[in-house]
């Protein structure tokens, strides 16, 4: 069984009501939900969440909300890796344990469906246990620079100070989209991101973290844009 769980609980302070706040005219949950619909590969979508005005929107786009989350995984402190360990446990309890996890942030709005079944043919294809979504740094980070106690910049890695950019290798940073995971693996390491992680990469123009209301601004800009250029739909 393939399971999609899009974590969402309440209580988000920066962005108050963030998972189901209107982003360019749906609750932003759901554009997570309808790409994990438009896959056809899940045989449940789970929404694992705390609160009850987060489950009915999940509900009424065709989403499942069978549990309520546990106060403990809950809080702001709470990482990703327990909530999905949570729900296929309880998945596996209820006799019903599932093959293959999609873990899919439900403030994700840019992801897209075809990158979803990319990353499911390359974890069963490869036989690997995880797969995630990725993106590339706009700028070598080997060339960072850092502001010192008293002020003034240093480089984090001076020994590039002379290399030219194209020679430095490429980086890559987490899109904060999308985990799929084996899950026997995963119930037995707990962790997202395995030692045989292969990645899905995504264009940075489909990748924006949504962490603050200029951020949320800046990702309504960048949806919008698209729209238009795809003439009213990003997928």
């Amino acid at each position: 069984m393939n399971v999609a769980i899009i974590p969402a609980r309440a209580g988000s302070k920066r962005i108050p009501g963030k998972n189901i706040k209107s982003f360019v005219g749906k609750p932003i949950i759901v554009w997570s939900i309808e790409a994990a619909k438009s896959t056809g590969i899940f045989d449940r979508i789970i929404v694992t969440t705390d609160s009850q005005k987060i489950a009915n929107v999940a509900n009424k786009y065709g989403a499942e909300t069978p549990f309520a989350r546990p106060a403990d995984l809950s809080d702001d402190h709470t990482p990703t890796a327990p909530v999905i360990y949570h729900c296929l446990d309880w998945l596996r309890e209820q006799g019903t344990p599932a093959d293959y996890a999609c873990c899919i942030y439900a403030t994700a709005p840019f992801v897209q469906a075809a990158f979803i079944k990319e990353g499911y043919d390359l974890l069963v294809a490869r036989k690997v246990s995880s797969v995630f979504s990725v993106t590339t740094f706009p700028f070598p980070i080997l060339r960072a620079l850092r502001i010192e106690d008293d002020g003034h910049l240093s480089m984090l890695w001076p020994e590039h100070e002379l290399t030219r950019s194209n020679d430095l290798p490429e980086s890559f940073h987490d899109a904060g989209q999308f985990y799929w995971l084996e899950c026997n693996t995963f119930l037995k390491d707990k962790r997202l991101y395995g030692k045989d992680a292969l990645p899905v990469i995504l264009p940075r123009y489909l990748v924006q973290d949504i962490d603050t209301p200029e951020d949320w601004l800046t990702a309504e800009y960048m949806f919008k844009a698209l729209q238009q250029q795809y003439k009213g739909g990003v997928r």
